[in-house]
């Protein structure tokens, strides 16, 4: 019996980090062995500089997402500053059943959305450490104009406010520290009773059979 991968949801305000966290925490789990899957969401945004199409998104036509939303063809979508945002289910589900882990990078009401359809997918929300710091890292991407980035900045307050909704919550003051913070939740999703049932089945059939057998 093959133990179904979990489903980490990870959320933060534009800027907050929740990427880079991801991508680190995902080479430590190969280097271990882990079988492990960034899932790549579809977008009706431009691509920005260095963005490449089926590595940090699938670029598609508006027309091209609404058919996908028609066809049902979607765990979660959203628009968000203008453009639509969405999870697609082959992205996902496949890989669970065959026991690979699978990271999603979405936001608060996307995560809410995924949450309605796996009530088992672990939900963790990263906090910048400050405004200051925020606003730092949006104008150092050097991909927003001026108004934007201090659109993302009103948006984030309102995302923060959500946190509540969360298992588990981020400070990304320093980088290492909130990849290891996230590397810890994984380890300890995999002590849940659905992950560990492949493990303890066979114990508990062998104390049945023993007391069987008299």
């Amino acid at each position: 019996m093959v133990a179904p991968g979990e489903l980490f949801i990870v959320s933060s305000p534009s800027g907050g980090g929740k990427t880079t966290i991801i991508r680190g925490v995902m080479e430590d789990l190969r280097r271990q062995g882990r079988d492990v899957h960034f899932s790549v969401s579809h977008t009706t945004r431009s691509p920005r500089p260095g963005e490449r199409d089926g590595v940090d998104y699938y670029f598609v036509e508006r027309s091209v997402f609404r058919r996908m939303i028609e066809n049902h063809e979607f765990l979660e979508f959203a628009e968000v500053h203008g453009n639509l945002y969405g999870t697609s289910r082959r992205e996902v589900e496949g890989r669970l059943e065959r026991g690979c882990d699978v990271f999603l990078d979405i936001d608060v009401q996307g995560a809410r959305q995924v949450r309605a359809f796996l009530p088992t997918a672990i939900k963790v929300f990263v906090f910048p450490p400050s405004l200051t710091e925020l606003r730092r890292r949006l104008v150092a991407r050097r991909q927003d104009a001026a108004d934007t980035i201090e659109l993302r900045i009103r948006n984030a307050l309102k995302e923060m406010r959500e946190y509540a909704e969360f298992d588990y919550v981020i400070i990304n003051d320093r980088l290492e520290q909130a990849i290891c913070d996230l590397a810890q939740v994984v380890a300890t999703s995999r002590l849940r009773p659905r992950s560990m049932q492949a493990s303890v089945q066979p114990i508990i059939d062998s104390f049945a059979r023993a007391l069987e057998e008299g």
